[in-house]
Formats: C-alpha cells, sequence, structure tokens
C-alpha cells in the first residue's frame, strides 16, 4: 500500500491485527517488531497490554527523549540514561485523552546553556505539534 504526501512516496508503516478480546497486534512492517495492545480495565479490557491511548501518551515521551537525543548529539553532548514517566489522563463525553503529563529526568552533566534548547525541542518534538490542541501537555524537566 502506497500514499503519496506531496511527490515523495510513502510505504505503509505498520500493519494491525484484531485478534479478537478487544486485543490487536501491530507490527512495524520495516523491522517485524510486534508490540500488542489491549482495551484498559475501564473501558471493557483486560489491561494486559497498551491500551491505544497508552501508546499515543507514551509516543510522546518517547518523541521527546528521541528528538533531545539527535540536538544533543549534534552538539557533542551524551544524554544517554535520560527517562520519563508519562502519565495520561482520560476524559468521558466522549472517551478521549485530556491531558498528557511527561516527567522527564535528564543527567546532571547537560551543561546549563544547553539545557533550555532541549527542553525547547522536546516540547515541539513531532508527536507534541501533531496532538490536538485539546489535549494539555504538561512537561517537566529534572536535572539529577
Amino acid at each position: 500500500m502506497q500514499r503519496y504526501l506531496g511527490e515523495k512516496v510513502c510505504m505503509a508503516t505498520s500493519r494491525i491485527v484484531y485478534n479478537g478480546d478487544l486485543r490487536c497486534s501491530l507490527e512495524h512492517l520495516r523491522s517485524g517488531s510486534v508490540i500488542r495492545s489491549d482495551a484498559p480495565i475501564d473501558n471493557q479490557g483486560l489491561g494486559e497490554d497498551f491500551s491505544p491511548t497508552d501508546l499515543t501518551a507514551s509516543s510522546l515521551g518517547a518523541c521527546m527523549l528521541t528528538i533531545m537525543g539527535i540536538k544533543a548529539r549534534d552538539q557533542g553532548l551524551d544524554i544517554q540514561g535520560a527517562r520519563c514517566d508519562v502519565t495520561k489522563t482520560m476524559l468521558d463525553g466522549p472517551r478521549r485523552i485530556g491531558k498528557i503529563r511527561v516527567q522527564i529526568e535528564m543527567p546532571s552533566s547537560v551543561p546549563e546553556d544547553k539545557r533550555k534548547v532541549l527542553e525547547m525541542v522536546a516540547k515541539n518534538c513531532p508527536v507534541a505539534l501533531s496532538l490536538s490542541s485539546d489535549i494539555e501537555q504538561q512537561v517537566e524537566f529534572t536535572y539529577i
């Protein structure tokens, strides 16, 4: 399956199969990597894997760390060991993500004069810019 974005050809990214019992298998077509999703306990599932909205929220944190890693590498910095905790808050009527809180812990070895740049690129990562403005994004940085 191909889609066209301007003149650039885009191949399918993933194939998703519904396995029954509110569970899916998601295959990354380029690598063959597979993850599973499950409906959350509060929405008729068993909550034994990431829910689709968990994946959305987690993608925000992963994108922030990845884009900071790119910027850090470009600046000759090493942020290996940086991590984040992601908390998703759901709303009803209709059911949707209302807030994603990302608490990022960065190595204290990152120089003070480089921190604001890394924080800015994180807050402007592709996932952050792709999410609806109706979703509150609360991002906090700690240097440990």
